[in-house]
């Protein structure tokens, strides 16, 4: 059995992050002491890795929800039920790996065109681009300019 800092402590994280995951359902210790701290067992212990674990690859406290009650509950579950979690983030991350590229694109074009000298920014063009320029035009030229590639 653990209490709350000795559990944070073999976990590299701090109590406050335990009570957060109690907050939101994630985790729940298994126990109160006579004198009311929490108390976990080995059995929560595992469970906080498992939630470690599946945050440290990017799933969001809401994703780690769905992937516990499947894992609580795995013999009435099949592979397919955790894959279709996986892909869903899979795909959530390429979308948003193309808008970042997007954005790397539109940002490179806006430095580029800019000289940065020590003149007065009255005629700086990223200012004039930002102040004049539909942000649709970065967006569709990014994204042609991808499509090219």
């Amino acid at each position: 059995m653990f209490r709350i800092g000795e559990l944070a402590k073999q976990h590299g994280i701090n109590a406050d992050t335990l009570r957060f995951y109690e907050k939101h359902g994630l985790l729940a210790p298994s126990a109160r002491s006579d004198n009311g701290y929490r108390v976990y067992s080995r059995d929560d212990a595992q469970r906080l890795a498992f939630i470690l674990r599946a945050k440290s690859v990017g799933f969001s406290l809401g994703e780690i929800t769905e992937l516990l009650s499947i894992e609580v509950n795995k013999s009435q579950r099949v592979c397919s039920d955790v894959k279709d979690v996986v892909d869903d983030k899979l795909v959530k991350v390429n979308e948003k790996i193309a808008e970042l590229a997007r954005f790397r694109f539109s940002l490179q074009l806006l430095s580029d065109g800019c000289c940065g000298g020590s003149h007065s920014a009255e005629h700086c063009t990223i200012l004039q681009a930002l102040e004049s320029c539909d942000p649709a035009d970065f967006s569709q030229l990014a994204a042609e300019t991808h499509a090219d590639s």
